[in-house]
This record gives structure tokens, sequence and C-alpha cells, in this order.
């Protein structure tokens, strides 16, 4: 399984972009997605930008990695409603 994260493409050109993301500043290869232009979102996983999504998707998926981090270093439980919006609210409809 790859994972993805979220980087906001600030220059891109040649295949390359300078990416801004939760990690600060990257270089990303973008020969899967094409060049895209500034103010693009993409995930990225190991150096490549494997997908470009919607700003909004880029919020929840950002959203989502900080809730699995928050577990992953020791919080006893997270707000599943800030976290994974609408994930708490389909379980309680079924």
């Amino acid at each position: 399984m790859c994972l993805g994260v979220p980087v906001r493409v600030i220059d891109s050109g040649n295949g390359m972009a300078l990416c801004r993301g939760p990690n600060g500043d990257e270089h990303i290869s973008m020969l899967l997605v094409g060049d895209q232009p500034p103010g693009t979102w993409v995930l990225s996983h190991l150096g490549w930008a494997r997908e470009v999504v919607s700003a909004e998707d880029a919020a929840n998926i950002t959203r989502a990695l900080e809730g699995v981090n928050a577990l992953m270093n020791g919080a006893d439980a997270i707000d599943v409603d800030h976290y994974f919006p609408g994930l708490g609210s389909a379980q309680e409809a079924s």
C-alpha cells in the first residue's frame, strides 16, 4: 500500500516541481501526472506525484493523516468527526 501525502505545487517544469506540504518544501517528480501549474494539489509518495487532487480532497486527506499521526503518537482517542468527517455519522446510521 502506498500512502500519498498532499503537497501543493509552487513551481513546475521539465518533469519536476517544487512542492510544499506538511514536511516542508521538496522536489517532486511530475512524470506520472505531467507538469502542473502552481497552486495545483498532488498526492506525493516517495518523491513522485501520483495523482492530481482537489484542494478539498487535499484538506480532507491531510486532516485524516493528522488523526492517524495523533494515534501513532500515543493519543488515547481522537475526535473522529474532526479528522474523518462523515465516518462517524456513517457508522451511526447503519
